[in-house]
């Protein structure tokens, strides 16, 4: 009966190190994404897309809108001739 429980403890014992050995190794992995590595993405995600917006704005502003509001002022400005 004692070497029934001895070898249960040991084997016990034994599954114990060793998943202490697994969470030792897991908790000292350094490898991963930092917090600097996903800021400087979202931060050079917002720089693009806002150049892209002023570049799109800019489009618009130029050249779109003018020729828009040129056109709408011919419409309601028709003589009917």
């Amino acid at each position: 009966m004692k070497n029934v429980i001895k070898k249960g403890a040991i084997k016990c014992f034994s599954k114990a190190n060793s998943l202490k050995t697994k969470i030792v190794r897991i908790l000292q992995n350094n490898s991963g994404e930092g917090f600097v590595d996903t800021a400087v993405k979202i931060l050079i995600s917002v720089v693009i897309g806002g150049l892209l917006m002023g570049g799109l704005y800019l489009l618009f502003k130029d050249t779109v809108l003018p020729t828009l509001t040129q056109k709408v002022t011919e419409m309601f400005n028709y003589t009917g001739n």
